[in-house]
């Protein structure tokens, strides 16, 4: 018999405790022009998203079912947060200590079972799948703010979130083309940046630029070497190339990068994790004025399997991984991002949404985990715009469909644009959610 939360479960034999995933990631800042105004709202001067790659169990965090019987509502105990009436599960202490401070839609459905379908209708705020993706809503908010000397959309993570058999087609510029995709950065748990763009250029990696001295003489030559470059190297001289230079090249870029210069207490705080630095550099990122922060919680959705890298789908061990390591990570460093925002006056002017794909399967599976489901799921909103302390939506007694009117991936999209100041009208010039119902019972 495991004892897993405060429900005993025969389930079968435990997983040993794993060390956090790691890496923080480091990325690039981007000043953009200020957005419209939408009906007079002050509007998201940035956005954050924490996509929660893989699909997290939606009764095992946020929408437990302590009534419905024990293959249903699992091992966990519900725990009071600070709205009466709603409760959360143990998994998830921080937050239920803070729900007062964001919102918690329990009603999100999806239209599709796989992860790269769902991925790319979640994250292209689209509710059909089409031959040629729709754009990310955060190329959206690129392509409707315009582009500066930095990129104004950026992902946090070690590359393009995937499926062992292929890539989500919605993560970039869809129909748009490439120049929308995000500027992707990686880096390791204590903070050595990697930026992709930079393998074309020799020898210039933010490692071997450490040093003061080194560094101001090889930005020196790389700025001088620009033109030569651009002549010699026409076949690899790519905007992506242009983009990591401009990083390279900027002073304020190089601050933001230095995720060494936050205090070590503040560090501490997000967890020394893949997911925790990541939150933490995107905060740094949106103090910079960039648009669009995607935090990536993994590349690969699979929880467990050889070289995977921990995703949300738990169709194996789905509790032993959130009591031991998926609920731990994100409970803290979702809580220390929405504390750290708050505190430094950035909360009111960015919006921060966290979500996956879709949920879990209401009832346990064979394996005592849980599989897909699309047909209802969270999403926590926070922020810029969004009225705090408010439960928007909610499942039937066992989590398998909305009681209430459904949250689509198009509803998504287009409510995360009117928060950032991207009207109706603004999204019909531009082709996107034409037809989308922007989510009023969240809007402040």
């Amino acid at each position: 018999m495991l004892q897993i939360g405060r429900h005993a479960t025969g389930c079968c034999a435990g997983v040993t405790r794993r060390a956090f995933v790691q890496a923080g990631t480091l990325a690039p800042l981007a000043l953009a022009a200020s957005p419209a105004v939408a009906e007079g709202r002050r509007p998201a001067k940035s956005v954050i998203l924490l996509w929660l790659w893989g699909g997290p169990s939606h009764l095992d965090l946020f929408d437990p079912k302590p009534e419905a019987p024990l293959d249903i509502r699992g091992p966990f105990s519900p725990i009071a947060t600070r709205l009466p009436g709603v409760q959360f599960c143990e998994t998830l202490p921080r937050l239920a200590a803070r729900n007062d401070q964001f919102a918690l839609v329990r009603s999100n459905v999806n239209f599709q079972q796989g992860h790269l379908e769902a991925g790319t209708l979640g994250l292209s705020a689209a509710n059909l799948l089409t031959a040629i993706p729709e754009p990310h809503f955060g190329a959206v908010l690129a392509k409707a703010r315009g582009y500066g000397s930095l990129p104004p959309f950026v992902a946090l993570g070690n590359g393009p979130v995937r499926d062992v058999v292929g890539l989500v087609k919605g993560q970039g510029g869809g129909r748009w083309g490439e120049a929308y995709d995000p500027f992707r950065i990686r880096c390791d748990d204590q903070g050595q940046v990697e930026i992709p763009a930079l393998q074309l250029i020799e020898g210039q990696t933010p490692q071997a630029l450490a040093d003061r001295t080194r560094l101001r003489q090889s930005l020196d030559l790389l700025q001088a070497g620009v033109d030569q470059a651009r002549d010699e190297r026409l076949g690899v001289w790519d905007k992506s190339w242009q983009r990591a230079c401009d990083l390279l090249t900027s002073p304020a870029a190089r601050t933001a990068l230095d995720l060494g210069s936050e205090r070590d207490d503040v560090r501490d705080s997000y967890g020394y994790t893949t997911f925790g630095q990541s939150c933490l550099l995107a905060r740094r990122l949106v103090e910079a004025e960039v648009p669009f922060v995607q935090v990536n919680w993994s590349t690969y959705v699979e929880a467990i399997t050889p070289n995977c890298d921990f995703g949300w789908d738990t169709h194996i061990w789905n509790f032993e991984l959130l009591q031991d390591r998926h609920g731990p990570i994100f409970d803290r460093a979702a809580a220390a991002l929405l504390d750290d925002l708050r505190e430094r006056g950035l909360l009111d002017s960015t919006l921060v949404l966290m979500l996956g794909e879709f949920g879990r399967t209401p009832r346990i599976n064979a394996q005592m985990a849980r599989d897909h489901w699309p047909g209802c799921y969270f999403s926590i909103w926070a922020g810029a715009g969004v009225k705090p302390g408010v439960v928007v939506g909610r499942s039937d007694k066992t989590g398998s469909a909305p009681a209430t009117t459904p949250v689509t991936p198009l509803d998504v999209g287009a409510t995360v644009l009117e928060l950032a100041g991207i009207p109706l009208t603004r999204r019909i010039e531009l082709g996107v959610t034409p037809n989308a119902r922007v989510i009023e019972e969240l809007l402040a």
